[in-house]
């Protein structure tokens, strides 16, 4: 049994590599689905697995790497099929 997740990440996410270290941490978990930056300075995902390796990556999220300071993750059901991690675009 999968759950997928649509997280929205605050903070000061974007310049600091987490899209790099969050797409890592993914694949090190064995997660599917994506992550990007936003215009609005927020980084978005869609985080897909087993709910215990969910649970792990919306953890994960809310430290971030090293030089990252979160300020909040916002998490709702998501949805669709992913068959890896990838890195989009921004949006």
């Amino acid at each position: 049994m999968t759950v997928t997740r649509h997280l929205i990440i605050l903070g000061r996410v974007q310049g600091v590599g987490f899209r790099f270290y969050m797409q890592r941490k993914a694949r090190e978990l064995g997660v599917t689905g994506w992550v990007r930056n936003r215009l609005d300075g927020s980084v978005e995902a869609m985080v897909q697995g087993l709910p215990e390796s969910v649970v792990a990556m919306i953890a994960w999220a809310r430290r971030g790497p090293a030089s990252a300071v979160v300020s909040e993750v916002r998490i709702a059901e998501g949805e669709g099929e992913y068959s890896e991690f990838a890195m989009l675009p921004t949006a």
